[in-house]
Order: C-alpha cells, then structure tokens, then sequence
C-alpha cells in the first residue's frame, strides 16, 4: 500500500496532530503476527522460528495475522482459534512425523495439509518448527562425524541411545532433543555427503519449511494493508468529528486518499485472484466504477463488499479528474 502510506505519512509530516502521526506509523509497522495452539503442537517453537526469521511475533488479538499450529490432528479447540475475521493461517507442525509413506514424511504431511485447508477455509502449510532455529556446535558435529562413519540403530528413541555406539549415550540423547529422529538421520546423511556444521544448520533449516510458512505469512500483504488502511480512515474520520477538525475532514476526503484507498483496495481484490481494469482512460474508469459498484451488491463478505466500493468510488474520482 505505498500510495496510501506515502500520502497519509506527507499528511503525518505538516501536521501537529498526534492522532495522525499515530495513524502514519501503524500503516508503515511490519506485519505482525499472533501464534496461537493447543498444548503439545509446538506453538512456542514456531513462534521463536517466525521471529527468528524476522517476523515479528506478538501475543496479542491485534496482530495482523494469526497463526494456529496444529499437530497430526485438528480439533475442536483448533476450529475455534480459526473463528476470526481477520487472516489466519494453520500451521501443520511436526511434519516429520506424519508416517513412513512413499515420498516420506514431507510428501505426507503435503497431502495432510490440502487434505485440512478445504474443510478449514484457511491455508496449511507443514512444519518441523524444532529444526528451524537449530545450532550445531563442536560436541554435536564431532557425534554426526561418528554416526556416518559408524551407522546407529535410528528406529526408535530406545534403540538409538541404548544401543552400543562409539558415542556417547548423553550425547545421543543432546542430538534427539535437538533434532529428533528425523533431524538427525538427515544430519547424519549431509554430514556423509561432506558437509560441514553451517551446511548442516542450512539444511536443516529448509527441512524445518520455516521458509515456506514465512512466504504464506507474506502473502497475506495485500489483505493486511487494506485492513489497516481502513481502519486508520475510521479511526480518523471519528476523530475528525469529535474534535470538528475541518482540515482533517477534507483531507480524509480528498482525491489523494479516496484514491490511495483504492489502490490498496486493488491490491487486495487482485491476491484473490480477481481481475481489475488498471486502465487510466475516461472510459476505463467509467467502466471500473459501473462494474464494482454493481459487484459490491452482490452477496460477499464485508471485507470484499467494501473494497469493492472503494475501487468504484475511486474510480468516479478519477474519472472526474480525467474530465
């Protein structure tokens, strides 16, 4: 949303009043994001890798998007977090578990999420949150050494660190609660390959598909800026009115934000596969406005109605300008 940011921070920049000021930093914030789960998913795992990765991560219901981690199964409980009328998106954790099936656990845990995403009207995406943010120091990378010149029973816990190896048993138990199972076999097999200790965090790290969930977090841009573009209108037009601020009004109702607005409004509409005429003639704007408008009474939701009237709304301003 960069005309609207632009546009309202020029506004924020002559201008003493507070409100505004406010208003300009909450739409240029990063996204932030609220992780939610039930005991036992991994939701502190995944929260940490998000901010790991940059995300920032808030334990608040005003964060843009919410994030739900669920583990093999969805409950109830899981439905009800998803009851929002904000973006959200699941979190399928623990993917390496998901059983021992052609194409492995990722191939699985793949089905398992577009198997979940239709029933929940949201997008799933797995994960292995525990190899996200993991760190191989001098004692673990001297055990993965050992275990691919020396291959360990890998078939359950017991038989990994019960089992006679040259390395030790405490050890072996620092690498499962590191990395698992699943981690440490495909340590062990980088580790064979010629990899060193970075190359072994950098291969664990796309194993983990933080990537992958931080892409679908971003995909919710579009949405998110719309969202707070609105919301700051609101916010501003109420305190216009209370304070009978005349300048605030007419700047709330200005081309300049009506059709900043729409843009954002555009951007929107567009990641959700829909199609808008970015014409810039009379007749393109003539158009736009007619179609939006007559699509905004159709049976949608709040969020699309109303984006639907600002492309229209901003197309008549424009089109009055082009006149």
């Amino acid at each position: 949303m960069p005309i609207f940011t632009d546009v309202i921070t020029e506004f924020a920049e002559r201008t003493p009043r507070p409100a505004v000021r406010a208003a300009a930093e909450r739409v240029r914030a990063p996204l932030t994001v609220e992780v939610r789960g039930r005991p036992g998913t991994g939701r502190h795992a995944v929260a940490q890798a998000l901010a790991a990765a940059g995300l920032r991560v808030a334990d608040s219901a005003r964060a843009d998007v919410r994030v739900v981690v669920v583990a093999e199964a969805v409950k109830p409980e899981d439905r009800a977090l998803l009851a929002t009328d904000g973006p959200a998106l699941v979190v399928l954790n623990k993917a390496d578990l998901a059983g021992r099936v052609r194409g492995g656990p990722p191939a699985e845990a793949d089905r398992i999420a577009a198997r979940l995403a239709a029933p929940l009207g949201r997008p799933v995406v797995p994960m292995v949150a525990l190899l996200a943010g993991v760190e191989i120091d001098d004692e673990l990378f001297a055990a993965l050494r050992a275990l691919a010149a020396t291959p360990a029973d890998l078939s359950s816990v017991d038989a990994f660190v019960a089992g006679e190896h040259p390395v030790p048993a405490p050890v072996r138990q620092r690498l499962l609660a590191r990395l698992d199972r699943y981690g440490t076999a495909r340590a062990v097999l980088a580790v064979a390959d010629g990899a060193g200790g970075a190359d072994v965090e950098a291969a664990l790290r796309t194993l983990s598909r933080s990537g992958e969930v931080v892409a679908a977090l971003a995909g919710f841009a579009p949405e998110v800026g719309y969202r707070r573009v609105r919301a700051v209108v609101a916010e501003l037009t109420r305190v216009a009115i209370e304070t009978r601020d005349d300048e605030l009004g007419a700047f709330l109702v200005s081309d300049a934000v009506v059709v900043a607005v729409m843009a954002a409004a555009v951007d929107h509409l567009e990641s959700c596969g829909l199609r808008i005429d970015r014409g810039d003639d009379a007749d393109a704007h003539l158009r736009r406005a007619v179609r939006w408008r007559r699509y905004a009474d159709g049976p949608l939701a709040a969020l699309y109605r109303r984006g639907a009237a600002d492309v229209s709304r901003g197309s008549l301003r424009l089109l009055a300008r082009s006149r």
